[in-house]
Order: structure tokens, then sequence, then C-alpha cells
């Protein structure tokens, strides 16, 4: 479940609030990163994450479970010529 702009008031029980390249999002809780890029519909050898300011190890992602409050930024690659 996704919701844009959720201030901390408005998040359902049972999620989190989380913002995602600078837009707030409403996630079910334990939704991990791994979650999250599938939720966004990005291809995960295909980004990279940086979770409030560290950078996460695609290896780590599916034990990286998104808080309440997680600054994310997604990086997608874009390839051309």
């Amino acid at each position: 479940m996704r919701q844009a702009n959720a201030s901390p008031e408005s998040v359902p029980e049972g999620h989190v609030g989380v913002v995602v390249n600078g837009e707030e999002r409403t996630l079910a809780s334990g939704t991990t990163i791994t979650g999250l890029i599938a939720e966004l519909g990005l291809r995960s050898d295909q980004v990279a994450v940086e979770l409030d300011r560290n950078i996460v190890a695609r290896g780590d992602w599916d034990g990286a479970e998104l808080k309440r409050g997680a600054s994310l930024e997604v990086v997608q690659f874009v390839g051309g010529g």
C-alpha cells in the first residue's frame, strides 16, 4: 500500500511513514528495501539505495526493514549511447 504525502498523524495502524526521494509514503509495516523496490516497479539490478544517509548493499536489502521516519534515496541507473 502506498500513499503519497502521508503525515505521521495520517499513517494507519500497521503501516509506517517513510520518505522516498523527498516524497512521503505510507508502507505496510515490515516492508523491506526489496519490497519497496518491487512496489516502485524498479529492477533491483538497476538501482542503488541509500537509507538514512548510508548506502545499503543489495545483499542486505531483504533484511533491511523500513522503520517509521526512514529516509531513502533510490537512484536508478540509465544506460544510453
